[in-house]
């Protein structure tokens, strides 16, 4: 177990992947920190046969018939991670966290990057800092990684960035008055609830992760969604939700979406918290990448 653990909890949302381990939970095993995986009951057997029976939550019925999919479909088709992120939100609160972690299942591992050199994380450093730097901060709602490919080693680059996106990785206050909502795009339109609600969310550049493509690996969405619908409902979500800031296009023969984030944001400068101490950035456990 690492020396550094986490304050806030960890959840793993995950659906049919038990197979693949599934990767975020080999990648937080191998930097020895605790977390749970969130799946639906008809998941659990597999899950339990791959090793994890200690580790899962059952999502309760009730999260997905009350979760706002935003499309007026239904439940007959799936809702998307959102009711299980919700549920993981609600356990946090009632073990009396002030934020907890709600990850994706395809996250192969976690990567600091100082000085324009990226470095593979070996410990649960990352994590503890990532935190406490957010909570100096009483106007962060939301923080999170950027993902790796978007920040190659020798490039200059700012330790973080205020009012952007936070995807698949996502530190949350568990006082944030919005919740996880929309079949698609979920994390998109919580990060645009957060800044239009006059709140800030924090993307971390000197935190990275590495995430395999949505469509890459088969279960979680990629039977259900992408592989039958595209990405058009995806987009038009976005759109339904957040239609002031949001563009839709063509590109390559598929549709996507642009979002104003500058747009989007009420406020754009932290607001200290006098009552938290400063964050000081620990020693990590760093080796090069391959």
């Amino acid at each position: 177990m690492s020396k550094t653990l986490t304050d806030a909890p960890i959840f793993i949302v995950s659906k049919n992947r038990a197979q693949y381990g599934p990767y975020t939970a080999r990648a937080l095993d191998r930097i020895g920190l605790p977390f749970r995986i969130v799946v639906e009951e008809s998941n659990a057997e597999a899950y339990e046969a791959a090793g994890h029976a200690g580790r899962l939550l059952i999502l309760p019925d009730r999260y997905k018939a009350s979760y706002e999919l935003l499309d007026g479909l239904g439940l007959d088709r799936s809702t998307g991670p959102g009711p299980a992120r919700n549920f993981a939100w609600d356990v946090a609160k009632s073990e009396g966290h002030d934020w907890h972690w709600v990850m994706d299942d395809n996250i192969a591992y976690f990567v600091r990057l100082h000085r324009n050199q990226r470095r593979l994380l070996l410990d649960g450093s990352w994590f503890r800092y990532g935190e406490r730097f957010a909570r100096q901060y009483s106007n962060v709602m939301m923080a999170g990684p950027e993902y790796k490919s978007l920040k190659p080693s020798k490039a200059k680059s700012k330790p973080f960035r205020v009012n952007g996106r936070v995807y698949s990785c996502n530190l949350i206050r568990n006082s944030c008055p919005f919740r996880w909502r929309g079949r698609y795009n979920e994390d998109t339109i919580l990060s645009l609830d957060i800044l239009k609600g006059g709140y800030m969310t924090i993307v971390f550049h000197f935190l990275l992760q590495q995430k395999d493509g949505t469509q890459k690996k088969g279960g979680g969405n990629t039977e259900e969604f992408y592989k039958h619908e595209g990405t058009r409902p995806k987009s038009n979500m976005l759109y339904v939700a957040h239609p002031d800031v949001t563009k839709l296009r063509y590109w390559r023969n598929r549709e996507h979406h642009q979002v104003n984030y500058e747009k989007a944001a009420k406020v754009t400068r932290l607001k200290r918290d006098p009552d938290v101490p400063t964050a000081e950035v620990p020693k990590m456990k760093l080796v090069p990448l391959a």
